[in-house]
């Protein structure tokens, strides 16, 4: 087989492998909320999130070694014993009892989600710089396994147990996931090659750890935080959000979810060849300009308000002879008042876009009624009324998806460009930052939704994220434009002149 033959092979397999570990990497999510709905164990709000938690943390903090394991031995032999293992701990799930045996099965097969890391790396070896981007974006789609969990699990555990009639037929969800991750082993084993950087095995650990050291590792990481571990709050966050803001089922809830997670893991393919064709750095740049604005046209939230208007008072006193809807007349005085129109009642059912609102004015005074110069006869009302309409919501939702789904393939094909020897340790490590995302956002927006009551406060955190990011990134480009040439600007693409600590 020709050395191109063999390089589709390995991205093929990559691709595959990585699906289904990103299946198993989210499957304790649909298992634990089927346990517990199903009153299997009584488990509260905060535990469920721990043991929900547990397999994306180990996932995210393992990358960095499994990187430089994949640097030193080869993506082939390390993707093998990831998938291997996690095999082992998925099947021991299915024997858990308690949550402490649940933690620690999630700690063991949380380890599939350091294939990422070990994809990457594997696949960047096969190909040449210019065909990075899109090879590892076409690795990335391997995300889509979260959604086939998402839709498939439910309906799966539902079969096995017998439509909830056997609750104890749930052990064999892992099983299932157990047996597939070794049925994958061994067709990747049949299909994948040998092959490492060069002069790869010769370095020590503190030699591999060097790139760490350059503040644009941390930069790729911030980004990777966003797009990534945005991306996995955003998955389980929305389910809440929709049934919540919009009072929608659960399972309305979770179809309208997976219209923003499936996509953003296909799309990524995409990315990685708009980063080949645009550069890396164009599409960062609409990806977080993107993210930035339509989370800025998220953060008004749904309302129904009523607030004090202009009211009227009295020029002088008198005794109030007349009231009506129309207006006061107080002594030979008559002050008109603006009546309550029609538009000011709302259909919940009709489709507002625009934020909408009403004014009008109150008589406070009953005829008879003695006033003083100065005195208020009539109050002011303004009625301020935002629907947020859930379809809107739900297009905007799904454009920050795909602008995620291409971000995170730019953010990888910054890594061979920069640290072509030290893909592993640097994609291990960005990854790092990328999953520690996914584990803390839903915990931070947790914090947020209790200290201020509104559910948007997410999405002023995603547009605080998307700004700070792309200012960085246009000062150190101004910076490094600045400090080097004018004629750079021309060549800011060219990945020869970009200089070091860029």
């Amino acid at each position: 087989m020709t050395d191109r033959g063999k390089a589709i092979s390995v991205l093929t397999m990559n691709t595959v492998a990585f699906t289904v570990c990103f299946a198993v990497w989210m499957m304790n999510g649909v298992l634990i909320t089927f346990l517990v709905d199903n009153q299997v164990y009584d488990w509260d709000k905060a535990t469920m999130g721990w043991l929900i938690g547990i397999p994306v943390l180990t996932g995210s903090i393992i990358r960095l070694p499994v990187g430089i394991l994949t640097d030193k031995y080869g993506g082939r032999i390390v993707f093998t014993g990831v998938m291997l293992i996690s095999a082992v701990a998925v099947f021991l799930a299915s024997y858990a009892y308690d949550f402490w045996t649940f933690a620690l099965a999630g700690l063991g097969f949380g380890l599939a989600g350091t294939s990422f890391a070990v994809g990457i790396a594997y696949t960047s070896v096969w190909f040449p710089r210019h065909q990075q981007g899109t090879a590892l974006g076409i690795f990335g789609a391997g995300n889509a396994g979260a959604a086939l969990t998402s839709m498939g699990a439910p309906w799966v555990l539902q079969q096995l147990t017998d439509g909830g009639a056997d609750l104890d037929g749930w052990r064999q969800l892992p099983r299932m996931y157990a047996l597939a991750l070794v049925v994958m082993t061994v067709v990747y084993l049949m299909f994948t090659h040998y092959r490492v950087t060069e002069h790869s095995q010769e370095k020590t650990l503190v030699q591999r750890l060097a790139p760490l050291r350059h503040m644009q590792v941390w930069r790729f990481g911030l980004y990777y935080f966003l797009v990534f571990g945005g991306f996995v709050a955003l998955a389980q966050w929305l389910i809440p959000y929709y049934v919540n803001v919009y009072a929608v089922s659960v399972a309305t809830a979770g179809l309208l979810a997976s219209i923003y997670t499936l996509p953003s893991g296909v799309i990524r393919a995409l990315g990685g060849w708009l980063s080949d064709k645009l550069g890396a750095r164009t599409v960062m740049y609409w990806v977080l300009g993107g993210c930035a604005f339509a989370s800025l046209l998220l953060i008004m939230p749904r309302m129904d308000i009523y607030a004090p208007g202009q009211g009227v008072m009295a020029a002088r006193g008198g005794t109030v002879t007349e009231v009506s809807e129309s207006g006061v007349v107080v002594g030979d005085v008559r002050y008109p008042l603006t009546v309550k129109p029609e538009a000011a009642v709302y259909d919940t059912e009709q489709a507002l876009i625009l934020p909408t609102g009403a004014f009008w004015q109150e008589p406070v005074v009953t005829a008879g009624e003695s006033v003083t110069k100065k005195q208020l006869v009539a109050r002011g009302v303004t009625h301020v009324y935002f629907q947020a309409n859930i379809w809107v919501f739900t297009a905007i939702v799904f454009s920050i998806g795909i602008l995620m789904g291409i971000g995170k393939a730019a953010v990888y094909k910054h890594i061979p460009d920069y640290f072509p020897e030290d893909v592993g340790v640097v994609g291990g490590i960005v990854g790092v930052l990328g999953g520690l995302g996914g584990f803390f956002c839903p915990i931070l927006f947790g914090y947020l939704l209790q200290f201020s009551g509104i559910w948007t406060t997410c999405w002023m955190f995603f547009f605080g994220l998307s700004a700070t990011c792309l200012v960085w990134m246009h000062v150190v480009i101004r910076r490094m434009m600045k400090a080097r040439a004018p004629a750079l600007s021309e060549r800011i693409e060219d990945h020869a002149a970009v200089p070091a600590g860029a």
